[in-house]
């Protein structure tokens, strides 16, 4: 069995004291860690491992010895308690970790992963990360936090104040997943211990909830496809967006964004998506010819496809601001573009995605189909999208079945 001594070495610092160590020892083999303390010969202990009333602060400095000695007898009983035998170096990196959760910050750890992720060029994950920091440390009030300090009763808080706030349970969920990654990222890298770990008790699956239906019906789409617009020409783009993203399989605005001319062949889009990295092969159908050809004789000079990025050689978080902006104007003329349809349902960028997915559905395509041509990694991911069904679709099966079952 291991056991603990709090002792000072004989090896003498350039300050003329003597460090102080915490020695572990177990099969006649010892380790030793340093606490960063140390003191004169005269004013330690040994025998009660201790600093002698002669040191500064010794009250203070004993109790803080007391800590650290309890909290390395309780990493021993813990793995007692489990029917482990810890080794040397499992104790010594368990015992650090804690040390160095002390001295990283939440706030600071937070914000050199969002650095970390700018830098690599992945803005997206970035823009996440940092609106996810703004709206937990606006709960805090700003103040420092340490990953100890994030425990199930402060994430219920949490909850409570986004909810307060009027953030529905998908919404709270993406914040909860921040941290949650924020969190098992700084376990790996040794900036948090998993004793700590919140997440064990504060489970996010709760927060699962039924998300607004986003698909529209075929009849609303062609709605879309046949709107005259000879009136408000500020929405051709946006119309365009929208039919060109149904007819290609949902793709999402920022891949249409970064499309190329050179992505596509005379009957063919090809294209990876950013995504999931997924390489998609696409058969160009007529309405997306018809609006091929319309930016085609626009005769822009860049090698984009939709008039979205206007300059070339942008930095990626120049593209994640223009998509930004861009975006926000596009879910702005959506709603404009609905009203004048006389559609009720709100329509987001993501709408077409969801709606190609559901009408594929409606009209009989199976569910692995429709996941392998939106390029889900899984079909959970595309049964999630399908459970937006209305309920009337629903209940007109329910009545043809009924009619086969009583003839």
């Amino acid at each position: 069995m291991a056991t603990i001594k709090i002792t000072q070495r004989t090896k003498i610092l350039s300050n003329g004291e003597y460090p102080i160590f915490l020695r572990i020892t177990k099969d006649r083999k010892s380790k030793y860690i340093s606490l960063k303390l140390s003191c004169d010969i005269s004013q330690w202990n040994e025998i009660k491992s201790e600093f002698r009333k002669s040191y500064v602060n010794y009250k203070q400095m004993n109790a803080a010895l007391i800590e650290i000695r309890n909290r390395a007898e309780k990493i021993i009983s813990d793995y007692l308690a489990k029917g482990e035998d810890i080794t040397l170096d499992e104790f010594e990196a368990l015992f650090l970790n804690f040390k160095l959760d002390k001295k990283v910050s939440v706030n600071d750890f937070w914000q050199e992963h969002i650095d970390d992720l700018n830098k690599s060029g992945r803005t997206g994950n970035a823009r996440f990360f940092r609106d996810s920091k703004t709206s937990f440390f606006k709960f805090l009030g700003n103040k420092t936090i340490y990953f100890k300090d994030i425990t199930p009763l402060l994430l219920d808080k949490y909850e409570v104040y986004l909810r307060s706030n009027d953030n529905i349970d998908s919404g709270i969920a993406v914040k909860m997943r921040a941290i949650r990654a924020l969190y098992n990222d700084a376990i790996k890298k040794g900036c948090a211990s998993k004793e700590y770990y919140p997440f064990i008790t504060y489970k996010i699956s709760k927060l699962k909830g039924s998300s607004n239906k986003r698909a529209l019906s075929i009849e609303n789409v062609h709605k879309i496809i046949n709107q005259d617009l000879s009136e408000h020409p500020n929405l051709i783009n946006t119309r365009n967006y929208f039919v060109f993203s149904y007819y290609t399989r949902g793709m999402n605005f920022n891949d249409m964004m970064k499309l190329k001319w050179d992505d596509i062949t005379e009957d063919k889009i090809t294209y990876v998506r950013g995504k999931t990295k997924g390489r998609f092969v696409i058969k160009i159908l007529e309405p997306v010819r018809e609006i091929l050809e319309y930016y085609r004789n626009q005769k822009r000079p860049t090698k984009y496809v939709f008039p979205i990025i206007l300059k070339e050689d942008l930095t990626p978080i120049q593209l994640e601001n223009r998509k930004e902006k861009t975006l926000k104007k596009f879910n702005k003329d959506l709603k404009q573009l609905a009203s004048l349809c006389k559609i009720e349902d709100k329509i987001t960028s993501y709408v077409a995605r969801h709606s190609f997915a559901t009408n594929l559905k409606q009209s009989g395509v199976s569910t692995d189909l429709i996941s392998e041509a939106m390029g889900h990694q899984n079909v959970s991911i595309t049964q999630a999208y399908l459970k937006e069904l209305e309920n009337d679709v629903i209940d007109d099966a329910m009545e043809t079945l009924l009619q086969k079952v009583t003839k």
